[in-house]
């Protein structure tokens, strides 16, 4: 499969997934608000991010990933709901923020196993550099 088909299936993932795209040179970037809290002392935000490059010559797909939690003032009281694993770099699992204020849920490993399928699939390597942000 050629480098430029293997980009576009992997920015139709990342639009089923929820993920707002950029392209820089040749290197796909994402984000995607998935908690929201926000009142009148202050707020939460939780965002997704994460990178994507495609090394041609070498059939392989860089890929990686952060969770940025971010607060300002006095954050609304939030009900949380986590389940996590990690080995190695890798996190899997859920979280769910309820709050009167907002909140949202996000799921730590969907976009990566979506990322590793279609590069499978593509005859393709995949590479996952933990612990570098996007």
């Amino acid at each position: 499969m050629t480098p430029n088909e293997l980009r576009e299936i992997l920015k139709s993932a990342f639009a089923k997934a929820g993920v707002t795209i950029s392209e820089n040179n040749g290197a796909l970037a994402g984000t995607r608000e998935s908690i929201k809290a926000k009142w009148w002392l202050g707020g939460r935000k939780v965002v997704y991010r994460m990178s994507c490059l495609l090394a041609e010559a070498e059939r392989i797909v860089h890929f990686r990933e952060a969770v940025l939690e971010r607060s300002w003032g006095i954050p609304p009281p939030t009900f949380t709901i986590e389940t996590t694993t990690t080995s190695g770099w890798k996190r899997s699992g859920t979280r769910t923020d309820i709050s009167a204020a907002g909140g949202g849920e996000i799921d730590y490993a969907r976009v990566r196993e979506m990322v590793e399928n279609a590069v499978a699939s593509a005859g393709w390597t995949f590479h996952f550099e933990g612990g570098r942000l996007p």
